[in-house]
C-alpha cells in the first residue's frame, strides 16, 4: 500500500477525504494541527475520525497562529459571523492557514517517502476562501515538486483534493456510501468543550443544509 498524508481537521469535509483515501488503498497517516483555533473540539474529533477509518497514525502538531490573529477562528475578540451566508471573504479566514498546513504535511511526506497528500478543500459549498480553489492546489503542486529534495530527484508529489468540486449534499453521500459516522466529526467554527455546534456559523448553516439535501439525518448535536 501506497502511504499518504491525509490533512485532517475533525470535520465533515476532512472525514470524507480520509474514507476516500482509504477506499483508494492508501495507507493513511493523519495530520491534525492546533493553531490556536477557539473550536478545539475539531481535535478531539479528528482523532475519533481517524481511528474509526483505520488510519495508520494520527498526529496533532501545534502551531500558534493565534498569535497572529487577524481571524474569528484564533482572536476571540473577534466575534463569529453568525447572520447568515454573506459574499466576499469571510473573517472567519485564517491568513494563510492552507499554505502552512500543506506545508507542514509536505515535509512530513518527505520524510514516510510519501508521494501523496490528501487535502479537503472544497470550491462549491464553501466560505469563499481564497486558499480553497483548484488554482491554489495546482500552484502548490507545482511549487512542491520545485522545492523538496524529493521533487528534484523525480519523486513526484501529488496533492489530491477528491471533493474540490462537489456539493456538501454530494460530499455526505460519499462518505455515507463508505460508511463515515459523521456523529464523530465537528465542524461548527464555535463548538463547545463537548462538541456541540452553535447552529449559525457559516460552517453549521452549510453543514446542515448539506445534509438535508442529501437527505440524510444530519446527526449534529446543536446546543439551540
Amino acid at each position: 500500500m501506497k502511504k499518504a498524508i491525509v490533512l485532517l481537521s475533525g470535520g465533515l469535509d476532512s472525514a470524507t477525504v480520509l474514507a476516500l483515501a482509504r477506499e483508494q488503498q492508501f495507507d493513511c497517516c493523519c495530520l491534525s494541527i492546533d493553531y490556536g483555533q477557539r473550536h478545539r473540539a475539531e481535535l478531539v474529533a479528528a482523532d475519533r475520525v481517524a481511528r474509526a477509518l483505520g488510519a495508520r497514525e494520527h498526529r496533532i502538531m501545534k502551531l500558534d497562529l493565534a498569535a497572529i490573529g487577524g481571524s474569528a477562528l484564533t482572536d476571540t475578540s473577534i466575534a463569529v459571523p453568525t447572520s447568515g451566508i454573506t459574499t466576499g471573504i469571510p473573517i472567519t479566514y485564517v491568513p494563510a492557514r492552507n499554505t502552512i498546513m500543506l506545508s507542514l504535511a509536505l515535509a512530513w511526506a518527505e520524510v514516510l517517502g510519501a508521494r501523496d497528500i490528501f487535502f479537503g478543500a472544497n470550491a462549491v459549498d464553501y466560505s469563499g476562501y481564497p486558499d480553497c480553489r483548484p488554482e491554489y492546489v495546482r500552484a502548490f503542486e507545482t511549487m512542491a515538486n520545485l522545492a523538496t529534495k524529493a521533487g528534484v530527484e523525480g519523486a513526484k508529489l501529488t496533492i489530491h483534493t477528491p471533493i474540490i468540486a462537489l456539493s456538501k449534499a454530494d460530499i455526505i453521500r460519499r462518505g455515507t456510501a463508505l460508511n463515515v459516522d459523521y456523529a464523530l466529526t465537528v465542524s461548527c467554527y464555535q463548538a463547545d468543550n463537548e462538541g456541540r455546534a452553535c447552529g449559525g456559523c457559516d460552517s453549521c448553516r452549510l453543514r446542515r443544509a448539506g445534509f438535508e439535501a442529501a437527505g440524510v439525518a444530519d446527526p449534529t448535536p446543536y446546543r439551540r
